[in-house]
């Protein structure tokens, strides 16, 4: 055991040493910045030719022309374009970090209801694909548990912070799996019977666990003596209206359960998931429900759907009057947030409101546009700076700040480039 620890040891010093060769740590700066001479695309308020973005103190501190560069750092931002940071709304970054090694997972409790769980908690600031995502123009993300009925508390973070609660935006939303009538995956060969059996009893389930949350409610409502139950304590958050619920449901027939759920029991309540949302968009929009779908990159729910059903999905929602954001439900690859708003855009919800569904959408359902979301006075100093669309692959991200702070334009990804388009010995060491 004396030999491994001083075998890692000794890696660990080497790569301090190397780390000192290759030269200093990168990490965000903060400060006064000046982003001069862009075209600034607000979200809210237009799109501003030639415009600046002076950045103070964490906050957007004026936008507009001609604005004095005293005390600030200026980056020419000529021929390129300022967005607001972009949002995922449900993901599992910084929750694990090989999908392969139950040990670098965090995202799951053992049983059914444990709405108690932070996901916040369990969220790694030094996971490799943070950086990854946040160079991509992706600055906030919504960390959301798994597992089963009530799996925990999912929570809003900007991609940015040594530890969890300085990563914490602002929102917290209980995760509910609503029961599900269809199959489980192709794979799933149950009876029709067996499946509405199985769901009815799932109903009947919830139907009792959220009966004692009430009571639970009740009680504590009439200031009676209560054991220690942070399950119930949690869920009765819910039945308050404290909390906001995130319920994930996609099937149709269950998306219109889960309304029926929802106005039954007077829960404030955000619908995840929504594969099938196009199928009773007009029932969404009349219950004034707003949705995080996704991911857009996806296959039908259906074989007899056309081939570009989730694709449009988000469009349709939109078009009918949901309010829609959008999500990648991904762990590594919540980079790629860009190209499923951009498929989104394609097919049939414009790129003004694909816009809308990775900024200020999100920003709003989840109570926080006041501070997130477009690029507005007062307003947080979480944005980008691209070259152009940054729904194109070709684009490229030159900046990222996140709360004022500029983000070192790196990650593993880049680093392994560089690495390997620069070998040093080349390959004609080896060659004879």
């Amino acid at each position: 055991m004396k030999k491994i620890s001083l075998i890692i040891i000794s890696c660990f010093l080497a790569f301090l040493a190397q780390a000192q060769i290759d030269g200093e740590v990168l990490k965000p700066q903060s400060g006064k910045f000046l982003l001069q001479n862009a075209t600034v695309v607000t979200v809210t308020q237009g799109i501003l030719e030639g415009s600046s973005v002076l950045i103070n103190d964490g906050k957007i501190e004026a936008v507009g022309q001609n604005l004095s560069s005293d005390g600030a750092t200026v980056i020419d931002c000529s021929g390129h374009y300022i967005y607001p940071g972009m949002f995922d709304g449900g993901t599992r970054l910084g929750l694990v970090e090989v999908n392969s090694v139950p040990e670098t997972q965090d995202f799951a409790e053992i049983g059914d209801v444990t709405p108690n769980m932070q996901a916040l908690t369990a969220v790694n600031p030094n996971a490799v694909a943070i950086p990854v995502t946040r160079v991509s123009g992706v600055t906030t993300t919504l960390a959301v548990p798994s597992g089963g009925i009530f799996p925990g508390t999912a929570a809003l973070i900007n991609l940015n912070g040594y530890t969890p609660d300085q990563m914490y935006a602002g929102f917290k939303g209980l995760v509910m799996n609503f029961p599900s009538s269809a199959r489980r995956s192709t794979y799933d060969r149950r009876s029709e019977e067996d499946i509405k059996k199985d769901a009815e009893k799932s109903m009947k389930n919830i139907a009792e666990i959220w009966g004692n949350a009430k009571k639970y409610h009740a009680l504590k409502e009439k200031g009676g003596q209560l054991q220690y139950y942070p399950e119930m304590e949690h869920l009765s958050k819910a039945v308050s209206g404290e909390m906001t619920m995130l319920i994930e449901v996609n099937a149709a027939s269950d998306i219109e359960q889960a309304i029926k759920w929802i106005k039954e029991n007077e829960v404030k309540a955000i619908l995840t998931g929504v594969a099938e949302g196009w199928r009773v968009a007009d029932k969404i929009a009349e219950a004034n429900l707003p949705v995080i779908t996704g991911p857009m990159l996806s296959i039908p729910t259906r074989e007899s759907d056309r081939f570009d059903a989730s694709y449009a999905n988000a469009g349709k929602m939109a078009k009918a009057g949901v309010k829609v954001a959008i999500r990648t439900n991904d762990a590594e690859n919540v980079r790629n947030l860009p190209f499923n708003a951009g498929f989104a855009a394609a097919y049939g919800l414009g790129k003004e409101e694909a816009l809308k569904a990775v900024t200020i959408n999100p920003a709003e359902i989840f109570g926080v546009a006041d501070q997130l979301g477009s690029i507005e006075v007062g307003k947080n100093a979480t944005l980008l700076v691209a070259d152009g669309d940054p729904f194109e692959t070709k684009t490229q991200i030159k900046h990222v700040f996140i709360d004022g702070y500029k983000i070192p334009m790196t990650s593993r990804h880049i680093q392994l480039y560089q690495e390997f388009i620069e070998r040093n010995p080349g390959l004609e060491k080896n060659v004879k």
